[in-house]
């Protein structure tokens, strides 16, 4: 009635009237009840004066019997809601409610009420509640006193956080106020099992410490608390005093922090020389660096000590020698303990480089054993990398400057060194150094780049080599000059050479080549000299006539590839590799295809499927970054040269037929390859591009998957029909393409010598659509699902469902602008799956199988928080593919099992006495890759609770002493972890 307007609350008052006035207090209680659970509703219709009377009788009220108390509590709640609340007011109620109520004698609900009406008053009458000065903050710090509750404990600390950012007055009552916060101070909380309320530890060690570390008026408290807990045996204890600590340097000043220095750097020390903990050495290193960072922030006055000095001479005191030490016990501690605290700041990295680059230079010469000068070149790559966050200010760099010879001299060294370890840091530091700007002189840069080329090519160890060429590829946007004039002409150089050397070294020099050339390409000026060269050498290996060709021609795709990724994010570059590189291609693959009638002539090797293969990525890659408008262009000169035979934009077209991809008759067979290339093209445009004649060309690549006898082209066919499907916007035209593609597919596939094109068709199209919820893909999928029960085309039917659901590398992904809509894999999971569990039941014993494999490829490839949902259903089938005596399937179903085991192993261990079964029969298998699968799948299973296999403990260790014979290192690997980890099981600790 009070919501509709029907009565007022003063009349719903009078009309409770007796139950408000009686004298048995469960009565009051029940009317007050009432009274507030209608204004907790009807709060927002209240009007200025029945809010005022509401207050005054509910405050009467703080006096009542101690039963009425909790339904005053959510009536004062409610009004502290109201917008219409007389100034006044909000003081008077929390002046009432810390006289007369002990709040910590109320049940938790209560007490989440009181710190309710508080928080409602703090964002709505801030003024008011400032205006009773510190006795607010004491009022509140009695409210909070004694609080045990997590759930109210996170509502109090935000309350003081308030306090605290909104300049609430806090007058005498600092301390009290950090006392009643920070005696919860470490945080010791396990939240019970099933907690509804989701509160976690990490919840209320995150909202204490925001409390603690709110103002620089706790320093002098909280400073002395966080040594004492870092003094502390206790791990979890140690953590939150240095990330508390680390959080308050964010705040304090050179005053907060002066008297506690000393104790707070012996006890930094202590921990990272001695700890064993990784977590603790890391916040250690962060707090320190905070520490000396609030050092560097404090301005000077002309009278005050220099505290962030005096602190880092009391840290070089102390690491200084260390790293002079002969047997370099604490060497590595004492660098990371210098490089924390130089890391803070430009001054401190100063005061820290000056004092220790020198010495660690001097000890490079000093010791001659590789792997102390290893050590001592690795803290010296610490320091220089900490000269990259400061190369922007001109102070510092006099220093490195000063020392540039024998900085030089040292790393040029190492690259010389036979050790190979020394050579990889010598790199990394090289690298750093190059990017110092003005660092290196023209003719050190140059050295540098010598360096590399002889590591990159001549290094026998495949590490340092690489790591040359990853470095000259970080180094070749600062130095584009020196790199595209002295490196890529020596490597051009060695690439044509005909060098008298055996074959096999000559062989692996130009594959070096290769790569350097592709890994130096990171600048668009480079990428203008690097890309001829290559496409220069696939011609040369085209023309030849060694068996190698094939392989070598991969290299220079790959080379090719690494290029195009390194070029996308550069619009100049990207469109100059685009022009220069697929009309090459696609020239070379136009000029071998005409020339395959006749048999053995150069250029075969090109037509070949994993030379083809290779050529896909690097067309791919080259195209999908491309602007719209440069894509439009590109796509009117590559469509018409497979429709039309058009060739002309094609460099060297002089070609001695005409071009008829899609022509009929045996001796196109090779131009019909070419498809694939269409195929890495078409399907990486940007959505918004229009291919022209683009329903004629979809006619033709269903014509041909449908009726190619080569397996190669049919599949390229059918995915460039597939990828251009996908991104066809819907209506009519998209409707009829899709239809005669059915109208094709289905005599198809029902007889005939094309029954595996056309399931190949049907997969690819079929994802197409799933991609992308269109209406069709149910249909296909039901075509899909009648196809297991076919003896012939079953088991492919039922591999296709990994097609269905796994990311494909070349089309039909996010990359290639593919239309892909969240969740797919759970929304055909949800379609599907329980018609692959019908089928399977009602399926004959000769095709069972395909049910189960289709099964375990869509679990396979299934979010696990999804699968965890659906596991109570699923397992005993996922148990029977496991006897099912397919390798693909067993493999599938292990693969899809063992993160279930350590996800969800309530459930599992309902069916632990079969799982032990299956997996120990399944270390005996024929296949490797299972056998290795099953012992990872034992080795899961002590996740599961100790009380569920302490049973099964002997039965296990005994099976497994057999695998640790078998003839295959890596089984005998995984069965002596699985074995291990059994005979632990119920151990004391475990």
């Amino acid at each position: 009635g009070v919501k509709d307007g029907r009565w007022t609350v003063l009349q719903l008052v009078e009309a409770l009237g007796f139950s408000l006035e009686n004298t048995d207090p469960r009565t009051r209680g029940r009317g007050i009840q009432l009274l507030s659970q209608v204004l907790l509703q009807c709060y927002s219709l209240l009007q200025e004066k029945e809010v005022l009377h509401l207050v005054l009788f509910y405050e009467s009220r703080l006096q009542d019997h101690h039963l009425v108390i909790p339904s005053v509590l959510q009536g004062l709640r409610a009004l502290s809601m109201c917008e219409v609340l007389s100034p006044g007011l909000a003081v008077s109620v929390l002046k009432a409610i810390f006289q007369e109520v002990h709040v910590q004698s109320l049940l938790q609900l209560d007490r989440h009420t009181v710190y309710s009406i508080i928080t409602n008053f703090m964002s709505t009458r801030e003024e008011e509640l400032k205006g009773l000065g510190a006795n607010f903050t004491f009022g509140f710090i009695q409210v909070m006193d004694g609080e045990k509750d997590p759930r109210n404990l996170l509502l109090a600390f935000q309350i003081v956080r308030d306090l605290i950012a909104k300049d609430y007055a806090l007058g005498p009552f600092v301390e009290e106020l950090f006392e009643v916060t920070s005696c919860y101070f470490p945080i010791d909380f396990t939240p019970p099992p099933n907690d509804p309320h989701g509160i976690q530890r990490e919840d209320l060690i995150l909202s204490l410490r925001a409390v603690l570390a709110s103002t620089p008026q706790f320093a002098e408290f909280l400073l002395p608390l966080l040594i004492e807990k870092l003094d502390s045996e206790l791990q979890s204890a140690k953590l939150d005093s240095l990330q508390t600590l680390t959080a308050c340097c964010a705040i304090y000043g050179q005053k907060e922090l002066q008297e506690f220095l000393p104790s707070l750097w012996s006890s930094l020390r202590r921990e990272v020389f001695q700890t064993a903990s990784e977590k603790i050495e890391r916040e250690c290193l962060a707090a320190l660096q905070a520490l000396s960072a609030c050092l560097s922030r404090s301005v000077l006055s002309s009278d005050s000590e220099d505290l962030l000095d005096s602190f880092l001479t009391s840290i070089l005191q102390d690491c200084r020698h260390h790293l002079c030490e002969p047997d370099m016990k604490l060497v590595w501690p004492s660098a990371k303990l210098l490089q924390a605290a130089a890391g803070a700041s430009l001054r401190a990295c100063h005061r820290i480089t000056h004092s220790v680059l020198p010495l660690l230079l001097e000890q490079y010469t000093k010791h001659t054993q590789n792997s102390q000068r290893r050590t001592i070149l690795e803290m010296l790559l610490g320091f220089l990398e900490l000269q990259q966050k400061w190369e922007h200010m001109e102070e510092d760099e006099s220093i490195l400057l000063s020392l540039q010879a024998p900085v030089c001299s040292v790393v040029f060294s190492a690259l010389m060194d036979p050790s190979v370890q020394l050579q990889l840091v010598g790199i990394k530091a090289l690298t750093v150094l190059g990017s110092l700007q003005g660092f290196l002189s023209s003719s050190d840069v140059e050295l540098v780049v010598d360096h590399l080329i002889r590591l990159a090519l001549h290094e026998e160890d495949s590490q340092s080599s690489e790591a040359a060429m990853e470095a000259a590829g970080s180094l070749a946007p600062t130095y584009p000059k020196v790199f595209s004039g002295r490196m890529v002409p020596r490597l051009e150089e060695e690439l044509q050479s005909d060098k008298e050397e055996s074959s096999h070294n000559h062989h692996s020099l130009q594959q070096r080549c290769l790569q350097a050339l592709a890994a130096v390409s990171t600048h668009t000026s480079i990428v203008k000299e690097t890309v001829p060269v290559l496409l220069q050498h696939l011609q040369k290996v085209q023309k030849g006539t060694e068996a190698r060709n094939t392989q070598d021609m991969v290299s220079v795709c790959q080379s090719l590839h690494r290029v195009a990724l390194q070029c996308q994010q550069d619009a100049e570059g990207c469109w100059y590799f685009h022009q220069t590189v697929v009309p090459c291609l696609l020239a070379m693959a136009v000029q071998a295809a005409m020339q395959e009638s006749t048999h053995r002539l150069p250029g075969k090797a090109l037509l070949e499927e994993e030379v083809l293969a290779a050529m896909i990525p690097v067309i791919s890659a080259a195209t999908t970054h491309l602007s719209p408008e440069r894509a439009a262009q590109s796509v009117s000169h590559v469509v018409p040269l497979f429709l039309d035979g058009e060739v002309s934009f094609l460099p060297q077209n002089s070609f001695p037929c005409s071009f008829q991809p899609f022509g009929d008759g045996e001796c196109l067979e090779a131009q019909r390859r070419l498809v694939a290339l269409l195929m890495a093209f078409v399907c990486s445009l940007p959505r918004n591009v229009a291919i022209p004649q683009q329903e004629w060309l979809l006619r033709e690549l269903l014509a041909l998957s449908c009726s190619c006898n080569c397996p190669f082209t049919a599949t390229t066919a059918a995915k460039c029909f597939a990828g251009l499907v996908n991104k066809h916007p819907a209506g009519q035209q998209l409707d009829e393409i899709l239809q005669l593609a059915v109208n094709r597919m289905e005599p198809s596939l029902a007889e005939g010598p094309h029954r595996t094109q056309a399931l190949t068709l049907l997969l690819w199209v079929t994802k197409a659509l799933v991609l992308r919820y269109h209406p069709l893909s149910s249909c296909l999928t039901d075509k899909l699902l009648g196809l297991l029960g076919d003896t012939e085309l079953g088991p492919a039917a039922a591999d296709g469902f990994s097609l269905l659901m796994a990311e494909s590398p070349d089309v039909l992904h996010r990359g290639c602008h593919a239309d892909v809509r969240i969740m797919f894999r759970q929304r055909f999971f949800t379609d599907n799956v329980p018609k692959l569990v019908q089928g399977f039941h009602g399926a004959g014993p000769d095709v069972k199988a395909n049910y189960l494999k289709g099964l375990s490829h869509v679990l396979n490839h299934l979010p696990k928080p999804v699968l965890v949902t659906e596991l109570p259903t699923l397992l005993p089938l996922l148990l029977e593919a496991l006897s099912c005596s397919d390798r693909v399937v067993e493999l599938s179903t292990l693969s899809c099992l063992h993160p279930l085991l350590l996800e969800a192993p309530q459930v599992m261990s309902l069916h632990v006495d079969t799982l032990v079964t299956k997996f120990l029969n399944l270390t005996s298998s024929p296949t490797m890759a299972v056998r290795i699968a099953a012992l990872r799948c034992i080795h899961a299973l002590t996740s599961l609770p100790t009380t569920v296999l302490l049973p099964y403990k002997g039965r296990v260790i005994r099976a497994l002493a057999k695998p640790l014979d078998d003839k295959k290192r890596l089984v005998r690997k995984e069965a002596v972890a699985a074995r291990g980890e059994w005979f632990l099981l119920g151990s004391p600790g475990r």
